[in-house]
Protein backbone atom coordinates (compact mmCIF):
# COMPACT_ATOMS: atom_id res chain seq x y z
CA UNK A 1 0.00 0.00 0.00
CA UNK A 2 0.95 3.64 -0.31
CA UNK A 3 -0.32 6.90 1.17
CA UNK A 4 -0.17 10.16 -0.77
CA UNK A 5 -0.58 13.60 0.76
CA UNK A 6 -1.44 16.39 -1.66
CA UNK A 7 -0.99 19.84 -0.15
CA UNK A 8 -2.37 22.94 -1.81
CA UNK A 9 -3.28 26.22 -0.24
CA UNK A 10 -2.67 25.39 3.42
CA UNK A 11 -1.45 28.23 5.63
CA UNK A 12 0.07 26.17 8.42
CA UNK A 13 2.92 23.64 8.61
CA UNK A 14 1.10 20.92 6.64
CA UNK A 15 3.68 20.81 3.85
CA UNK A 16 6.69 20.83 6.19
CA UNK A 17 5.25 17.97 8.23
CA UNK A 18 4.17 15.97 5.16
CA UNK A 19 7.59 16.33 3.57
CA UNK A 20 9.33 15.29 6.78
CA UNK A 21 7.19 12.19 7.23
CA UNK A 22 7.59 11.25 3.56
CA UNK A 23 11.34 11.23 4.09
CA UNK A 24 10.93 8.86 7.02
CA UNK A 25 8.39 6.36 5.66
CA UNK A 26 8.91 4.77 2.21
CA UNK A 27 5.16 4.09 1.76
CA UNK A 28 4.30 7.80 2.17
CA UNK A 29 4.70 10.31 -0.65
CA UNK A 30 3.97 14.04 -0.46
CA UNK A 31 3.24 16.42 -3.32
CA UNK A 32 2.74 20.16 -3.36
CA UNK A 33 0.20 21.60 -5.79
CA UNK A 34 0.84 25.33 -6.01
CA UNK A 35 -2.65 26.35 -7.12
CA UNK A 36 -5.59 25.79 -4.78
CA UNK A 37 -8.74 23.76 -5.46
CA UNK A 38 -9.93 20.46 -4.04
CA UNK A 39 -10.53 19.04 -7.50
CA UNK A 40 -7.01 19.94 -8.56
CA UNK A 41 -5.49 18.28 -5.48
CA UNK A 42 -7.49 15.06 -5.83
CA UNK A 43 -6.70 14.82 -9.55
CA UNK A 44 -2.98 15.12 -8.81
CA UNK A 45 -3.16 12.38 -6.21
CA UNK A 46 -5.18 9.96 -8.30
CA UNK A 47 -2.85 10.32 -11.27
CA UNK A 48 0.31 10.06 -9.13
CA UNK A 49 -0.99 6.94 -7.36
CA UNK A 50 0.24 3.52 -8.48
CA UNK A 51 -2.17 1.11 -6.80
CA UNK A 52 -4.71 -1.27 -8.31
CA UNK A 53 -7.33 0.58 -6.24
CA UNK A 54 -7.04 4.30 -5.54
CA UNK A 55 -8.94 5.73 -2.59
CA UNK A 56 -9.21 9.41 -1.77
CA UNK A 57 -10.38 10.89 1.51
CA UNK A 58 -11.10 14.27 3.02
CA UNK A 59 -8.29 15.07 5.42
CA UNK A 60 -10.70 15.65 8.33
CA UNK A 61 -11.76 11.98 8.17
CA UNK A 62 -15.39 12.55 9.10
CA UNK A 63 -15.71 8.87 8.16
CA UNK A 64 -13.72 6.64 10.58
CA UNK A 65 -10.51 5.48 8.91
CA UNK A 66 -11.31 1.85 9.77
CA UNK A 67 -14.07 1.90 7.15
CA UNK A 68 -11.58 2.15 4.28
CA UNK A 69 -11.46 -1.66 4.39
CA UNK A 70 -15.11 -1.70 3.24
CA UNK A 71 -14.00 -0.22 -0.09
CA UNK A 72 -11.15 -2.65 -0.78
CA UNK A 73 -10.60 -6.40 -1.26
CA UNK A 74 -11.46 -8.79 0.22
CA UNK A 75 -14.55 -6.92 1.50
CA UNK A 76 -15.31 -5.27 -1.85
CA UNK A 77 -13.77 -5.89 -5.25
CA UNK A 78 -14.58 -6.13 -8.94
CA UNK A 79 -16.03 -2.62 -9.18
CA UNK A 80 -14.98 0.40 -11.19
CA UNK A 81 -15.95 3.05 -8.62
CA UNK A 82 -17.08 2.70 -4.99
CA UNK A 83 -18.34 5.86 -3.33
CA UNK A 84 -19.03 6.54 0.32
CA UNK A 85 -22.72 7.25 0.83
CA UNK A 86 -24.50 8.88 3.73
CA UNK A 87 -27.82 7.92 2.13
CA UNK A 88 -27.34 4.23 1.31
CA UNK A 89 -29.08 1.65 3.49
CA UNK A 90 -27.06 1.14 6.66
CA UNK A 91 -25.42 4.58 6.62
CA UNK A 92 -25.46 6.65 9.81
CA UNK A 93 -25.03 10.42 10.22
CA UNK A 94 -23.88 11.79 13.57
CA UNK A 95 -24.48 15.31 14.92
CA UNK A 96 -25.54 16.79 11.59
CA UNK A 97 -27.87 19.82 11.93
CA UNK A 98 -31.23 19.37 10.23
CA UNK A 99 -30.69 22.45 8.07
CA UNK A 100 -27.34 21.16 6.81
CA UNK A 101 -28.92 17.83 5.92
CA UNK A 102 -31.76 19.59 4.11
CA UNK A 103 -29.44 21.78 2.03
CA UNK A 104 -27.38 18.72 1.18
CA UNK A 105 -30.40 16.86 -0.12
CA UNK A 106 -31.48 19.87 -2.18
CA UNK A 107 -28.02 20.06 -3.70
CA UNK A 108 -28.04 16.35 -4.45
CA UNK A 109 -31.34 16.81 -6.30
CA UNK A 110 -29.66 19.51 -8.40
CA UNK A 111 -26.71 17.18 -9.09
CA UNK A 112 -29.02 14.34 -10.13
CA UNK A 113 -30.98 16.69 -12.36
CA UNK A 114 -28.01 18.27 -14.12
CA UNK A 115 -25.28 15.65 -14.14
CA UNK A 116 -25.28 12.37 -12.20
CA UNK A 117 -28.46 10.34 -12.40
CA UNK A 118 -29.53 7.89 -9.71
CA UNK A 119 -26.69 8.46 -7.23
CA UNK A 120 -27.97 9.54 -3.82
CA UNK A 121 -24.75 11.03 -2.42
CA UNK A 122 -22.16 12.34 -4.85
CA UNK A 123 -20.36 14.67 -2.44
CA UNK A 124 -19.24 12.41 0.39
CA UNK A 125 -15.47 12.82 0.39
CA UNK A 126 -14.54 9.13 0.38
CA UNK A 127 -14.28 7.34 -2.97
CA UNK A 128 -12.31 4.46 -4.46
CA UNK A 129 -11.52 3.84 -8.13
CA UNK A 130 -9.96 1.00 -10.04
CA UNK A 131 -6.64 2.06 -11.55
CA UNK A 132 -8.08 1.96 -15.07
CA UNK A 133 -11.10 4.08 -14.16
CA UNK A 134 -9.00 6.57 -12.18
CA UNK A 135 -6.49 7.13 -14.97
CA UNK A 136 -9.17 7.57 -17.62
CA UNK A 137 -11.56 9.78 -15.68
CA UNK A 138 -9.15 12.02 -13.79
CA UNK A 139 -7.09 12.66 -16.92
CA UNK A 140 -10.30 14.11 -18.42
CA UNK A 141 -11.36 16.11 -15.36
CA UNK A 142 -11.52 19.87 -15.92
CA UNK A 143 -13.25 21.17 -12.77
CA UNK A 144 -10.81 22.24 -10.05
CA UNK A 145 -13.44 23.19 -7.46
CA UNK A 146 -15.89 21.36 -5.19
CA UNK A 147 -18.02 19.86 -7.98
CA UNK A 148 -15.18 17.75 -9.36
CA UNK A 149 -16.86 14.67 -7.80
CA UNK A 150 -19.95 15.24 -9.91
CA UNK A 151 -17.85 15.77 -13.03
CA UNK A 152 -15.93 12.52 -12.56
CA UNK A 153 -19.14 10.57 -11.86
CA UNK A 154 -20.86 12.23 -14.84
CA UNK A 155 -18.05 10.98 -17.07
CA UNK A 156 -18.13 7.57 -15.37
CA UNK A 157 -21.80 7.14 -16.25
CA UNK A 158 -21.08 8.16 -19.82
CA UNK A 159 -18.50 5.38 -20.07
CA UNK A 160 -20.81 2.88 -18.33
CA UNK A 161 -18.49 2.31 -15.39
CA UNK A 162 -20.00 0.37 -12.50
CA UNK A 163 -20.66 2.69 -9.52
CA UNK A 164 -21.32 1.16 -6.10
CA UNK A 165 -22.57 3.19 -3.12
CA UNK A 166 -21.01 2.05 0.17
CA UNK A 167 -22.88 3.03 3.37
CA UNK A 168 -20.66 4.86 5.85
CA UNK A 169 -20.73 6.21 9.38
CA UNK A 170 -20.27 9.94 8.99
CA UNK A 171 -19.60 12.54 11.68
CA UNK A 172 -20.54 16.15 11.08
CA UNK A 173 -17.66 18.56 11.71
CA UNK A 174 -18.85 21.97 12.89
CA UNK A 175 -15.38 23.34 12.07
CA UNK A 176 -15.91 22.69 8.37
CA UNK A 177 -14.79 25.57 6.15
CA UNK A 178 -17.67 25.04 3.70
CA UNK A 179 -19.99 28.01 3.39
CA UNK A 180 -23.36 26.43 2.62
CA UNK A 181 -24.73 29.26 0.50
CA UNK A 182 -21.58 30.55 -1.21
CA UNK A 183 -20.06 27.15 -1.94
CA UNK A 184 -23.39 25.63 -3.02
CA UNK A 185 -23.86 28.42 -5.54
CA UNK A 186 -20.31 27.96 -6.84
CA UNK A 187 -20.91 24.22 -7.16
CA UNK A 188 -24.12 24.81 -9.13
CA UNK A 189 -22.15 27.06 -11.48
CA UNK A 190 -19.61 24.26 -11.88
CA UNK A 191 -22.40 21.75 -12.60
CA UNK A 192 -23.62 23.99 -15.40
CA UNK A 193 -20.03 24.22 -16.63
CA UNK A 194 -19.88 20.40 -16.79
CA UNK A 195 -22.90 20.37 -19.11
CA UNK A 196 -21.37 23.18 -21.17
CA UNK A 197 -18.05 21.31 -21.42
CA UNK A 198 -19.84 18.18 -22.57
CA UNK A 199 -22.05 19.94 -25.12
CA UNK A 200 -19.08 21.84 -26.56
CA UNK A 201 -16.99 18.67 -26.94
CA UNK A 202 -14.32 19.51 -24.35
CA UNK A 203 -14.39 15.94 -23.05
CA UNK A 204 -13.00 13.17 -25.22
CA UNK A 205 -16.06 10.96 -24.76
CA UNK A 206 -15.59 8.30 -27.41
CA UNK A 207 -16.18 4.93 -25.75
Amino acid sequence: MEVLIIENGSKDRTWDLAEAFAGEYPWLRAFREEKSGKGRAVRRGMLEARGKYRFFADVDFSMPIEEISNFLPPVLSGYDIAIGSREAKGAVRYNEPAFRHFTGRVFNWVVRTLAVHGVQDTQCGFKSFSAEAAEKLFSMQLIDGWAFDAEVLFLAQHFDYQIVEVPVRWYYDDHSKINVFKDSWNMIRELLQIRKNYDSGKYSTEK
